[in-house]
């Protein structure tokens, strides 16, 4: 009995002890620029040295060609229509349902393509991050308000067979895979997770149920352009008028 009052004793006190607060004294930082002139560290690149091996030869894995070189741009770029058809067609094959729209958020795309080889460490760069491709059964109203925040944002890439014109910074005359948009219908959106759970002011999708298969841009992707490949075709995107200003 003694020696269980004891620990207890002693727990108590080692709990209390713990709440003594520290505030810091003083602040201070330097800057390093990483350049080539810098001296290496032969223990550090030792240590990692078994890591990059395996990385870079999958990081260096070629899957396909470009073209050309294809920039970011807006209202309408070849890279954002490449990702927004991939994003359609892929979501169409691994969820096994009809995906009327894709739709890939401009600030998302985060490189361009040069011509010639594209090894899946490109497509890491395209699409750094790990979102992943949802859909949502989404009502024509809200499609619009959708379509209406990419155009304030100067225009987000949109999949084949649909389009729109900015005008006063609204999305207008929009055409939904080839027909006009209907307020009353609802349409199967094919969208990253990011966007779909109200990211870049896309509040209107936040409470609309998403269907999710775990399925990573980056994989429809790599998926996408090597199928491609397979099939004999090089990656060669165009833009169409997909997303353009009005007078």
């Amino acid at each position: 009995m003694f020696r269980r009052k004891f620990l207890f004793a002693a727990l108590i006190i080692l709990l209390t002890s713990c709440t003594t607060s520290y505030q810091p004294a003083s602040l201070a930082y330097a800057q390093y620029r990483i350049e080539k002139t810098l001296p290496s560290d032969s223990a550090m690149t030792a240590l990692i040295q078994p890591y990059a091996v395996n990385i870079n030869s999958v990081m260096n894995r070629v899957i396909g060609t470009s073209a050309n070189n294809y920039s970011v741009s807006m209202p309408e770029c070849e890279v954002g229509n490449f990702m927004a058809d991939c994003f359609r067609e892929m979501a169409e094959k691994k969820f096994g349902r009809k995906v009327d729209l894709a739709v890939m958020n401009r600030s998302g795309i985060r490189s361009y393509l040069s011509k010639g080889p594209i090894t899946v460490g490109k497509v890491f760069e395209l699409m750094p991050f790990d979102n992943l491709v949802v859909l949502q059964a989404v009502k024509g109203t809200v499609l619009q308000q959708f379509l209406d925040v990419t155009a304030a944002d100067g225009g987000w890439p949109l999949s084949r067979g649909s389009s729109l014109v900015i005008r006063n910074k609204k999305a207008t005359d929009i055409i939904i895979n080839g027909k006009a948009l209907d307020l009353n219908a609802t349409y199967i959106v094919a969208n990253s997770d990011y966007i779909a759970n109200g990211g870049s002011n896309c509040d209107m999708l936040k409470t609309i149920p998403q269907i999710s298969m775990g399925y990573l841009m980056r994989d429809a992707m790599t998926e996408y352009i090597t199928a491609l490949t397979a099939s004999g075709k090089i990656l060669e995107p165009i833009k169409e008028n997909r997303v353009s200003n009005g007078n």
